[in-house]
């Protein structure tokens, strides 16, 4: 996206450098997000994926090159990194949730303590949120109470409840047994559908190839294609992406799509 579109892009990624010891992670990646789109991040594992989505809220700060959050440079000294990560719901691949609290007091917590918001209005706010992942009969249930899926919705409820701007999901589903992750990529489609700005890392390629409006390939810490879902499973331009995709579909299956 240049500065010549209607719209400025939400997130703004230029040049983004990360390196760990003799490892580079992220070697120059740049990347624009509109409001409202679903982009999905595919790749090999270790190829810089996840450390791109946590520069984004700086969990993890880059070496070199910039970010923006709805025009404000979140990478500059400046910036309030506490204001930038009320604005941005992260879902990790563990769920995170306070084991003592139960789940609409896990939901109400980041209202209360981070927006200040009066505990009684919170809590309305928690059990709405609750209700919008299929949870509003587990309110009052502990962690422990809870199946993992239930867990990661639970979790998707927490960040909701922020009002995030944009929605960071990092392989959301890894942790879970297999009956339990169509639970929560559902919900992850219905926020989709509810036009929440969304940037997921992800193998589950149906939802990829189903709801991600781009889907971004990358290896060895760069963006090696970007595209709409029908271009890089139909018709890469990459052999890379092609070849990577193609064992994608070996491994999972024929529904998950093929490279063409």
């Amino acid at each position: 996206m240049t500065d010549q579109t209607p719209e400025a892009p939400i997130v703004r990624i230029r040049d983004l450098h990360k390196r760990y010891g003799d490892l580079d992670v992220l070697r120059g990646v740049s990347l624009d997000v509109t409001r409202g789109e679903v982009v999905v991040i595919i790749g090999p594992s270790g190829t810089g994926k996840s450390t791109l989505l946590r520069c984004i809220n700086q969990l993890t700060r880059p070496d070199s090159g910039r970010v923006w959050l709805d025009g404000v440079e979140v990478t500059a000294p400046e910036c309030n990194l506490n204001e930038v990560r009320a604005e941005v719901g992260m879902v990790f691949q563990d769920f995170n949730l306070f084991n003592h609290l139960t789940a609409i007091k896990n939901v109400a917590i980041g209202p209360i303590r981070v927006l200040h918001m009066d505990r009684a209005q919170a809590l309305e706010l928690a059990r709405y949120e609750l209700e919008r992942v299929g949870l509003a009969g587990k309110a009052d249930a502990y962690p422990g109470q809870l199946s993992g899926g239930q867990k990661q919705r639970v979790a998707i409820a927490r960040a909701l409840a922020m009002k995030p701007k944009v929605m960071l999901f990092d392989e959301p589903t890894s942790a879970l047994d297999p009956e339990l992750i169509g639970e929560v990529l559902e919900v992850m489609k219905k926020l989709a559908q509810e036009h929440m700005t969304m940037l997921v890392v992800t193998h589950e390629m149906g939802f990829a190839r189903e709801v991600a409006n781009r889907i971004v390939f990358m290896e060895g810490g760069n963006i090696v294609e970007e595209g709409p879902p029908a271009q890089l499973f139909y018709a890469a331009q990459h052999p890379r992406t092609a070849e990577f995709l193609g064992k994608i579909a070996d491994l999972y299956g024929d529904e998950q799509g093929s490279s063409g």
